[in-house]
């Protein structure tokens, strides 16, 4: 293969991380690999540093920092990233020693999200994000490299020269939050009137690259990004799935999660991920071949309790259930289903159980009327679905989806 001298090489970074006991430090930095690799860095190595605590003024003890920067020396070292958030002062100390631009793990994810941000919301989310993140941390060499060359954690408002100017920042922030907010308005008034109209929503929540956009494009061909990259997509879609039942619900793919996600970068998706906090159902989606199946669970557990969720029908989603050679080694988790999105395989089972967890103002439902209710047969054929009807020796029997005010009419007739 050629290069030629006008073609973009990948920054080579260097991966450091303090072990303090709180997580687990060997998981944490795989997934801080898999995240550069996303933002289209080529990794050259990394160092775990067992320590009580992170050392205030280099993150990393001085005998490692010796270490790195003789690696970055001989290695040509572009960027170090940290494991971890990184103040001012350690990010202007490393720096310094090693003669390498230093960004952490925040500034990395941000960078990631500014990359995959399609629309005006998320690239003002994004932007604001960005800004507030770099308000404190606008001295040092990270600051002056950035303006010379960019490259990982500079795109976006990085890339400009707003950071020489704190109160030109702050405006700016207020500005963007004004269009945020007449954005995050408008989409709260598309929830109301989704409600307001009877539309039932199913939320795709989970863990980073479980497959979510995999499992919405087979289900709606929505024609969304799959990559098997961290982040691959950011922004929300919304597309109508039609159940087997006759039902029609609005499935809504949202923006993936990982582990120690800083809570200002949760506040900032906050009216993304309200998407999930506002529907009848949610699909939580997790990658059934991953070693750290629940882990992911959990992450996303967490994340729907602190947004009020906690009364929402959860359907657990075990994707990509056929890269597991034995089933039995599959979380046993209730309210469950085994699929692969990639192979159509389970969705059936998945379907049924979204089906069954529908909010009772559309429930499928089979009745047997009086023959002197007859007239609810044509209602339910004028209101609702009507699936089935057959005149019997006992009555009529009916089979029909209906709303809950339909119900409450016909609530003792249920078989």
């Amino acid at each position: 293969m050629e290069y030629y001298e006008n073609e973009i090489k990948p920054q080579r970074a260097f991966l450091i991380s303090v072990d303090t006991g709180e997580f687990d430090a060997e998981s944490s930095m795989a997934e801080l690999y898999d995240l550069a690799l996303s933002a289209g860095a080529e990794v050259v190595g990394s160092m775990i540093q067992k320590l009580e605590k992170p050392v205030s003024a280099t993150y990393i003890g001085s005998g490692r920092l010796e270490e790195l920067i003789g690696i970055c020396g001989s290695s040509e070292v572009d960027l170090i990233i940290a494991d971890s958030e990184l103040s001012p002062n350690q990010i202007r100390n490393i720096e310094d020693a090693a003669d390498v631009r230093v960004i952490d793990r925040t500034m990395l994810i941000l960078d990631i999200f500014a990359l995959r941000a399609n629309s005006k919301e998320g690239k003002l989310q994004v932007e604001i994000a960005q800004l507030r993140y770099m308000l404190p941390r606008l001295t040092g060499k990270g600051v002056q490299m950035s303006r010379l060359g960019g490259g990982i954690g500079t795109r976006g408002p990085g890339e400009t020269k707003l950071e020489t100017d704190r109160r030109h920042i702050r405006r700016k922030i207020e500005a963007l939050h004004e269009q945020l907010t007449d954005i995050e308005r408008h989409r709260e008034q598309l929830r109301k009137r989704r409600k307001k109209d009877g539309i039932i929503t199913a939320a795709i929540v989970g863990y980073t690259n479980a497959g979510k956009s995999t499992l919405m494009n087979y289900l709606t061909d929505a024609g969304v990004l799959e990559k098997d990259q961290l982040f691959a997509t950011l922004d929300p879609t919304s597309r109508a799935l039609k159940l087997p039942n006759g039902v029609t619900i609005m499935l809504i793919d949202t923006v993936g999660l990982v582990r120690r996600l800083p809570h200002h970068l949760v506040k900032a998706f906050r009216s993304t991920l309200e998407e999930a906090a506002s529907a009848d159902i949610i699909l939580n989606v997790c990658d059934a071949s991953s070693e750290e199946a629940l882990l992911h669970l959990d992450v996303t557990r967490e994340l729907l309790q602190s947004l009020g969720c906690g009364e929402t029908p959860i359907i657990t989603v075990f994707n990509k259930s056929d890269l597991v050679e034995n089933v039995d080694f599959i979380p046993k988790v209730s309210d469950s289903v085994h699929i692969s999105a990639k192979k159509g395989e389970g969705i059936d089972e998945l379907l049924s159980a979204i089906e069954n967890d529908l909010p009772i103002r559309v429930k499928r439902v089979k009745l047997l009327l009086p023959f002197s209710k007859a007239a609810i047969s044509a209602e339910i054929r004028r209101e609702g679905t009507l699936i089935s009807e057959e005149y019997t020796a006992e009555g009529i029997e009916v089979e029909g989806i209906i709303d809950e005010m339909l119900y409450s009419k016909v609530r003792e007739y249920v078989k």
